[in-house]
């Protein structure tokens, strides 16, 4: 695996790898994410990725969905707290139609007045459904207190009074200031050349570049809370967890290591298998570790029987307290080196998925590393890493808590 690098005149940059398949897959990232904030008008980003496939000066919405359709295409978009991402995936003879299509949604949308107001309609069902759904509204929860003060508390899709109240010129504006090249990177991976890559991008037409906006923040302050409040629903639903390492601290590999052992997506991780199926006191535990530009988040999310809640968690802090004071023995630590090796390379298997990593790389630290060089700095890991970053991140006097837990429990 070896990527290729270009850097246009106006400040976009491109990052490929080729790769023998009939298939393509190309993103354009923008660096704009449900953190940047429009004058207080929350949920933005999320916005703009909405309505950008609502026209453009070429093409009709319609136009746009057939446009990959036809081909048995895919095309779809996303939003994170940091970033947006439109990206397609495609037979490779069509990479000139994915290209351009990606760049005309990106770059030139109309923005009809019409099509604002009916996805605002869209986003606010979406916002209903999501607090529909203990678990994700618990997250949005626990973000919001975890960093209360700082852009991060926001969610990506927004707060109802905002949403309702942006109009066609705030979309415009956040669309000009963060939408340019100088804020973007394209990322590919297809059985072509880099320089065949870029020929179709440059066959789009120029694209005028403009000044990468600031992102200037406030720092973050460290907000611990335990607060228990209702969801409505028959099952408790908990989240424990800390402030964490970002995403160019030295620590930050290690924490993905020791997360990955806790409650990372293997069944044999050790809150599934200490908890969930040798005590059935869950339905699920999983934990999550989150590296943003100025900060990050080391998190355990469980759901449980309200009569089994206190003894979940109090077998969750045991766990935690086991990765503080005890260290991995040799074959526990080739183990769990062996395993977070084998998910990332199950991972860069997928073609798609090589290239959503390659892009948010690219347009975070300005660089992809190799698979060879992620390995090598797995097995720098020590056990004494692990048991310092435990200790750093899972210390109880630092840890927060949110549980949602039925009314009548509450009441008790």
């Amino acid at each position: 695996m070896s990527f290729d690098y270009a850097t246009l005149n106006n400040g976009l940059r491109v990052v490929h790898e080729r790769r023998k398949s009939p298939v393509a897959h190309v993103g354009l990232f923008i660096e704009v994410g449900s953190k940047d904030h429009y004058k207080g008008f929350s949920g933005m980003a999320h916005m703009i990725e909405h309505t950008i496939f609502k026209g453009t000066t070429k093409r009709k919405a319609y136009h746009i969905l057939n446009r990959m359709d036809n081909i048995g295409g895919e095309i779809n978009a996303f939003t994170t707290k940091e970033e947006t991402a439109i990206h397609a995936s495609f037979l490779k003879e069509y990479l000139n139609r994915a290209v351009d299509l990606i760049l005309d949604i990106a770059l030139n949308p109309t923005f009809p007045e019409k099509e604002i107001t009916r996805e605002k309609l869209v986003i606010l069902d979406e916002y209903h459904s999501s607090q529909e759904n203990p678990a994700e509204r618990l997250f949005d929860d626990f973000d919001s207190r975890l960093f209360h003060g700082h852009p991060l508390a926001s969610t990506i899709l927004g707060e109802p009074k905002d949403i309702k109240k942006v109009g066609r010129n705030e979309v415009i504006a956040q669309h000009r200031k963060y939408y340019q090249p100088q804020n973007m990177v394209i990322a590919s991976v297809g059985d072509y050349t880099i320089k065949e890559m870029i020929s179709k991008i440059e066959e789009f037409g120029p694209i005028p570049g403009g000044k990468q906006p600031p992102r200037i923040v406030p720092p973050i302050t460290h907000n611990r809370f335990n607060v228990t409040a209702s969801n409505g629903m028959q099952q408790c639903h908990f989240i424990i967890g800390n402030q964490a390492y970002d995403r160019s601290h030295p620590k930050r590999r290690t924490a993905i290591l020791m997360n990955n052992i806790l409650g990372g997506p293997s069944l044999n991780n050790r809150l599934n298998m200490n908890i969930s199926e040798r005590h059935g006191y869950a339905y699920h535990l999983e934990s999550h570790y989150t590296s943003y530009s100025d900060s990050g988040e080391l998190s355990i999310y469980g759901n449980t029987d309200p009569k089994y809640l206190s003894k979940a968690m109090g077998l969750v802090f045991i766990e935690l307290k086991k990765l503080r004071t005890k260290a991995l023995g040799v074959i526990q630590l080739k183990n769990a080196h062996q395993q977070l090796k084998g998910h990332i390379a199950l991972s860069y298997e997928n073609g798609a998925n090589t290239m959503l990593a390659m892009g948010k790389s690219m347009l975070t630290k300005g660089f992809v590393e190799s698979i060879p060089d992620i390995y090598k700095a797995i097995e720098k890991i020590s056990a004494s890493d692990i048991l310092d970053v435990a200790n750093e991140l899972l210390n109880p006097e630092a840890l927060s808590s949110l549980v949602y837990e039925p009314e009548n429990q509450i009441a008790k």
